[in-house]
C-alpha cells in the first residue's frame, strides 16, 4: 500500500491509501525520500483560490471559462511536484535503472510512485550531490526560465521582487549573470539571507518607504535594467514597474490570484513604456525552443548545484514528517515569515 495527500477541502488535509500494482514493461517504483512543498501554486490549492477550482480551462481556446464543473474540484489528490526518491524495484526489462539509484522528479506528496524507465533515467541524482537538494527540479527550473525571459547583460542593475524560494534563486542566478542584484522583500529575514549568501548587494523593506524610489536614486534616476516580481502581489508588481527603467521589462513570475488590486496602468506603465513578461514554465521563450527545453533547465539547476556555483540548502528551512504534512502547510500559510522552502521527509513511512 502506498499513501498519497488530499487536499479534502480549502486548508484541509488528508491521505489516501492506494493499492500497489504490478509493474509493467518499462517501469520502476520509487519510494519518496523527500517532497517539497511550492509555497506559490500549492498553497493557491491548500486555499482554493486557483482558478482550476472555479473555473474550467479549455486547452483548445486556451481560456478559463465560466462553468458549474471546475477542471479540478475538491478532494485534490496528489498535488506538490518536486520529489526525490529512491528506486526499490524494476521491471526485469528496464536496463538503465537498478534498485538504490536515487532520481528526482514530479509525482506529487506520496510515498511511493512508478514511473517510466525513459523519465527517470533522465533524473538521476548527480554523484556528489545531496539527495534532499534534488527537490529543486521544479522551482529551480522556474527560476532560471525566468533568467532566460529577462536576458540580462553583464553589469546591469537587476531588482527582485519577493524573496521567497523562486525570488533567492533568481538572485542568486542574476548574480552569476554578471549583474548588480537588489533586493526588495517585507520580511527581514529574507533580506539578510539573500545578503548572507551574497545574493543581494542591497535590500529594500517596503515598510521602511518606497522601493522604487530608492532604486530610482541609487541608478541616478534610471531605475532597474531589469525587474523580477516573484511574490504574486498585484502592489508589488506596480512597484516592480515604477522601479523599473524606461522602456525595459518587467518579468513577472508570481501566480497573481483574483482581481490585481493595487497595479495602476496608468501611472509609470503607462508613461515609461515596461513591458510586463509573463515567465512560465510550461514553455521557454519560443526564441530559445530549439536549443533550450524542461530538462536543459532541471539538469543545469542540479549541475549549478552540484558544482557549488548555486547555495540552495540555506533556503530549505523546515524538514517536516510527511504524515504532519498539515502543520507544514500552516505554516507557510499562517506565518510565511517563519519560512522559506519546507520539505516534507518520507524516511519514517
Amino acid at each position: 500500500m502506498s499513501e498519497v495527500l488530499v487536499f479534502t477541502q480549502p486548508r484541509e488535509v488528508g491521505f489516501e491509501s492506494l493499492q500497489d500494482r504490478r509493474l509493467e514493461s518499462g517501469e520502476i517504483r520509487v519510494r519518496t525520500l523527500y517532497s517539497g512543498i511550492s509555497a506559490g501554486t500549492e498553497l493557491t490549492a491548500y486555499r482554493g483560490t486557483n482558478p482550476y477550482l472555479s473555473r474550467h480551462w479549455d486547452p483548445q481556446y486556451r481560456l478559463f471559462r465560466s462553468s458549474d464543473s471546475p477542471s479540478q474540484p475538491y478532494p485534490l489528490s496528489g498535488w506538490g511536484y518536486e520529489e526525490v526518491g529512491e528506486v526499490n524495484e524494476v521491471n526485469k526489462e528496464v536496463t538503465s535503472l537498478k534498485p538504490g539509484d536515487i532520481v528526482y522528479g514530479t509525482w506529487g506528496h506520496r510515498t511511493h510512485h512508478i514511473l517510466r524507465e525513459e523519465y527517470a533515467s533522465q533524473r538521476i541524482k548527480p554523484e556528489g550531490l545531496d539527495p534532499i537538494l534534488a527537490i529543486y527540479s521544479h522551482l529551480g527550473p522556474i527560476a532560471l526560465n525566468g533568467i532566460l525571459d529577462a536576458n540580462i547583460h553583464i553589469g546591469e542593475t537587476v531588482a527582485v521582487f519577493g524573496l521567497g524560494v523562486v525570488g533567492q534563486v533568481i538572485s542568486q542566478l542574476a548574480r552569476l549573470s554578471g549583474a548588480r542584484v537588489v533586493g526588495v522583500d517585507r520580511i527581514e529575514k529574507r533580506l539578510q539571507l539573500a545578503r548572507d549568501l551574497g545574493a543581494i548587494e542591497n535590500g529594500f523593506n517596503p515598510e521602511e518607504g518606497s522601493p522604487a524610489e530608492r532604486i530610482k536614486a541609487m541608478t541616478n534616476g534610471r531605475g532597474a535594467d531589469l525587474t523580477f516580481e516573484a511574490s504574486g502581489n498585484a502592489s508589488a508588481l506596480h512597484e516592480a514597474v515604477r522601479a523599473t527603467a524606461y522602456s525595459s521589462r518587467v518579468v513577472a513570475l508570481g501566480f497573481y490570484q483574483g482581481q490585481a488590486q493595487g497595479l495602476s496602468l496608468g501611472e509609470e506603465f503607462h508613461h515609461n513604456r515596461i513591458s510586463i513578461v509573463c515567465s512560465q514554465i510550461s514553455n521557454v521563450d519560443p526564441a530559445l525552443s530549439y536549443r533550450w527545453d524542461r530538462l536543459r533547465l532541471i539538469h543545469t539547476i542540479m549541475d549549478l548545484q552540484r558544482q557549488g556555483s548555486l547555495n540552495l540548502r540555506p533556503l530549505i528551512t523546515h524538514i517536516i514528517p510527511f504524515r504532519q504534512a498539515a502543520r507544514a502547510f500552516q505554516i507557510l500559510d499562517e506565518t510565511p515569515e517563519q519560512a522559506l522552502q519546507i520539505v516534507l521527509d518520507f524516511s519514517e513511512q
